[in-house]
């Protein structure tokens, strides 16, 4: 089978220890991605507008907001929704599509009640009249 086929199967099955995989993995990342943003990607935006983010900050009746801190957090989130639609969420919608135009391409109506029968059917499964055959292609 291999390790892709092992990995495969492993990921669909859905298991306790595949969720707890995939919370430590997304965890890891966001600490990945909070590292980018707070090490690469703020001091660079800073040089650019002479900003230092780790010291913006504002003080009201003696309490700290550290928005250099929010920012960097809001940079983050975007990062890594922006990496999850592409690489997860796009592909899947797309392959959704592939699939349901596939499933579609095998359907067709009956001219009696216009419920989707499969092709190759020879009697309505709803209404139990005869349907023609489909020519051939």
């Amino acid at each position: 089978m291999g390790i892709r086929g092992d990995f495969n199967k492993f990921v669909q099955e859905g298991n306790l220890v595949g969720l707890a995989i995939a919370f430590v993995l997304g965890v890891a990342t966001a600490a990945l991605f909070t590292a980018l943003t707070e090490d690469i990607l703020t001091p660079l935006i800073g040089a650019a507008f002479h900003i230092d983010f780790s010291a913006w900050t504002y003080t009201v009746n003696g309490s700290t907001f550290f928005q250099g801190d929010f920012l960097n957090a809001v940079i983050t989130f975007l990062l890594i929704f922006v990496v999850l639609f592409f690489l997860i969420g796009l592909p899947y919608v797309r392959w959704q599509n592939r699939q349901a135009a596939a499933a579609a391409a095998k359907m067709r109506n009956c001219p009696e009640c216009q419920t989707s029968i499969p092709k190759t059917a020879s009697r309505c499964a709803a209404c139990g009249q005869p349907v023609p055959p489909v020519p051939a292609a």
